[in-house]
């Protein structure tokens, strides 16, 4: 039995469970995916009358026969570096031959738990789903609206007759030009800024400004669920918890039985074994889901509590299917 994590090279939180694992007498492999092909190799087999065989090797380590994979975790690998002395469009198609190739072999793989399963992680990328199959469990979720018509923003936001606040559908960090950009939800001031004609140069999301008393983060690991309490001292920190770090503190709470059970449906309607989940508490003890991050960050949280997530991770990793 080997477990897979697929991580950059200075990720803590994957050698925290890697230690984990490994004093449990887990054999782990862990690699970096941008060293295929320079430095990663993987030689596939497969016969017509089996399952994928072979190796996959790091050339500065160890190697492990395909068949021995019982798990992989998908933690945040960096992506494939190709070859510079190819052109840009012979980079481009190497690119994608390497994430089918490399990452379709791994996705293959028979009887191997995912955390989380590729096709489900990148489906749960789009928020706009996630908002749907929420409501469909009972979840309740904030007034949206997705547009790239600025009249139609504008009524819709005149009509709700309290603040709105935008959210990028696709992350808080952009690239721009070599750079990186952050995008935190921000509230919308005036209303007459949805009219400016760049409104409708793409799809843009607008919800309802959910009045809270506090925010929440939910650990998901398998049958393991734990909640940390955030509550943010600055202005800034009460819009977007993750743009204010030094304002935040946590407690542990326990969820009210109802709203566990339906986290869970929401993750397994998803296909997710693994997630972190947004959620606020109004000043009414109402709970509003924001969003589930298949691959979200836990590592603060559980040094900061105490919690025992790493472990969590590793009884799902360990477990396998």
């Amino acid at each position: 039995m080997t477990v897979l994590i697929l991580a950059h090279d200075s990720d803590t939180v994957a050698e925290v469970v890697q230690g984990e694992l490994e004093a449990r007498g887990v054999t782990v492999m862990k690699v970096n995916p941008s060293g295929f092909p320079a430095r990663i190799s993987i030689g596939a087999f497969l016969d017509g009358t089996s399952p994928w065989s072979g190796l996959l090797t790091d050339h500065g380590g160890p190697s492990v026969e395909l068949r021995d994979i019982t798990a992989v975790w998908q933690r945040r690998p960096s992506q494939f570096v190709m070859d510079e002395r190819m052109s840009p469009a012979e980079r481009a198609f190497a690119y994608g031959e390497a994430r089918r190739g490399f990452g379709g072999v791994l996705a293959g793989l028979s009887g191997c738990l995912w955390v989380n399963d590729p096709m489900a992680a990148a489906r749960a990328e789009y928020k706009p789903i996630q908002l749907a199959i929420a409501t469909e469990v009972g979840l309740r979720v904030p007034r949206t609206l997705i547009t790239s018509e600025p009249h139609t923003a504008y009524d819709w936001a005149e009509d709700l007759t309290r603040p709105v606040v935008y959210k990028p559908m696709s992350g808080v960090y952009h690239a721009d030009e070599g750079e990186r950009r952050v995008m935190f939800t921000s509230l919308v001031d005036d209303l007459d800024d949805l009219l400016d004609p760049a409104f409708a140069r793409t799809a843009q999301m607008l919800q309802e400004r959910i009045p809270k008393a506090f925010e929440a983060r939910v650990c998901i690991f398998g049958t393991q669920i734990f909640a940390v309490r955030i509550d943010a001292a600055s202005e800034q920190a009460r819009k977007d918890w993750r743009s204010d770090y030094d304002a935040l503190t946590y407690s542990v709470i326990e969820l009210p039985e109802e709203l566990t059970r339906s986290l869970r449906e929401l993750l397994m309607k998803l296909g997710l074994v693994a997630g972190m989940v947004d959620l606020i508490c109004t000043p009414s003890g109402c709970w509003v889901f924001l969003e589930v991050n298949q691959g979200g960050e836990f590592g603060w949280l559980a040094e900061a509590t105490g919690l025992p997530m790493y472990a969590a991770m590793a009884d799902l990793l360990e477990k396998g299917t």
